[in-house]
């Protein structure tokens, strides 16, 4: 039973709260609350006040009701001032009109409110009707200026098309490819604010185009929180192709990635490593990045590490590695290459070579690995030994033990005679460029159709 009386308890406020809001929804519609909010005159109350004053209030009242249609059949009682309004209208906004009247009489003193918005079907459909009649008399009449603002709009929004497309004009300008398409794009979009400008004018609403503009930038404010990685990938792009920052095969290292340049879009670049692959980097990235060009430079340096045993003669040692550094083919002489003595090491004393190469004309990858190689046979010759790591063991009843890591099988580090006799001394590896990424990169430019910022017009930073 107490749970049943808590069932109902609990409907029975529903239905109250259900009610509440009807009543809320019902005034909203009739505009009930309006009509009980309706402003009010303030005026002050005479204190003579006769029957003949009643009378000219209720005249007054009556001559206005009689000039408007749906306030004709009104019914109004005058007494010491105050006004009673009798009687059935179609609309709450009729029976707000009617009050609002009645309190801007001069003597009145109060407005009693007995008017009721009539539920008729008949009365409702034809007021409809004629509103609905209203609205499409005006819509035929202004038919002809709302087709001849749609058609400067759209004649704008044409226009704009036309000159966007113009890329020769723009390209004059701006000989950026990317820079002149931009633009055109803001043409194009000058043309069609013009156009809805105009078309808003001949309408007589001007008002609505700040609104639409508020509502634009409220929308675009929150489009472009939304892809704010892309807007900021759009303005890299603007900003690179103004001043590029490296051409299309220029070897680079963006941010750890190393490859020759592909193209520059308006979301990323893209290289092509080394090992073929296809490296893609969001132009964000690009502009903030630490970029190292490779190919800016024809000239340049490598340099490797050679150790060599502590007991040699260092300055042979270096005079040897020089001569020959300067027998290879694709080291330079102009800038002259360095042998530098890097560091003393524990077990070896340690070199460090430094040499330049013309890219143009030579591998980088190919002349250091013939440098190493041929200082490495220069070194064996003049039995310069380049000794292995030496690791000191401590046994725990303090015998002291020496562990040497050897490659050979001789204990004295030197080549056999016989060894030392068949190295081919005079042997040259190939050293020419190696073009295979370039190829790739070639091919790339001429089987793909996207877009490409690089141009060779535009400014190198």
């Amino acid at each position: 039973m107490m749970r049943m009386l808590l069932k109902m308890s609990a409907i029975w406020m529903l239905f109250i709260s259900i009610s509440v809001c009807a009543d809320s929804i019902s005034d909203l519609i009739t505009g009930e609350k309006e009509s009980e909010s309706a402003p009010k005159v303030e005026k002050v109350i005479e204190v003579n006040s006769s029957a003949h004053d009643d009378k000219k209030i209720q005249k007054r009242l009556e001559e206005i009701f009689s000039e408007l249609e749906n306030l004709q059949n009104i019914k109004i009682l005058v007494s010491s001032g105050i006004v009673t309004l009798q009687g059935d209208v179609s609309t709450s906004s009729t029976k707000t009109k009617a009050l609002q009247l009645a309190q801007q009489v001069a003597g009145v003193v109060e407005v009693v409110n007995e008017i009721v918005v009539t539920h008729n079907l008949k009365a409702r459909l034809e007021n409809t009707w004629k509103k609905f009649s209203g609205t499409a008399n005006e819509l035929i009449t202004s038919l002809p200026l709302l087709l001849l603002a749609i058609l400067a709009f759209v004649m704008s929004w044409i226009l704009g098309g036309w000159i966007s497309e113009r890329r020769n004009l723009f390209r004059r300008i701006a000989p950026n490819y990317f820079i002149a398409n931009l633009f055109g794009q803001i043409t194009h979009l000058l043309f069609i604010l013009l156009g809805l400008v105009i078309a808003l004018s001949l309408l007589d609403l001007t008002a609505i185009l700040s609104t639409i503009l508020g509502a634009a930038g409220i929308v675009g404010l929150a489009i472009g929180f939304a892809v704010r990685d892309t807007v900021e990938n759009y303005i890299a792009s603007i900003l690179l192709s103004l001043r590029n920052p490296f051409e299309v095969n220029d070897l680079v290292n963006i941010d750890g990635n190393e490859g020759n340049v592909v193209r520059l879009t308006t979301r990323a670049t893209i290289l092509i490593s080394p090992d073929g692959n296809h490296i893609r980097i969001p132009n964000s990235t690009v502009f903030k990045a630490v970029i190292v060009n490779f190919t800016r430079n024809a000239e340049r340096r490598f340099q490797f590490d050679v150790g060599i045993d502590t007991e040699q003669d260092l300055l042979e040692a270096q005079a040897l590695a020089l001569q020959a550094l300067s027998s290879i083919e694709g080291v330079l002489s102009e800038p002259k290459p360095i042998v530098a003595i890097e560091a003393l090491g524990d077990s070896n004393i340690l070199l460090r070579i430094y040499g330049w190469v013309d890219q143009t004309n030579h591998s980088f990858l190919k002349v250091r690995s013939e440098a190493i190689r041929q200082i490495k046979q220069c070194f064996d010759q003049a039995n310069i030994i380049m000794p292995d790591p030496t690791y000191q063991i401590r046994i725990l009843n303090g015998i002291t033990k020496d562990l040497v890591q050897k490659d050979n099988i001789e204990q004295d580090n030197t080549y056999p005679t016989d060894k030392q006799a068949k190295l081919p001394i005079h042997a040259v590896a190939d050293i020419s460029s190696d073009n295979t990424i370039e190829k790739k990169v070639a091919e790339e430019q001429v089987h793909s159709n996207t877009e490409n910022l690089l141009d060779k017009k535009t400014s190198l930073e």
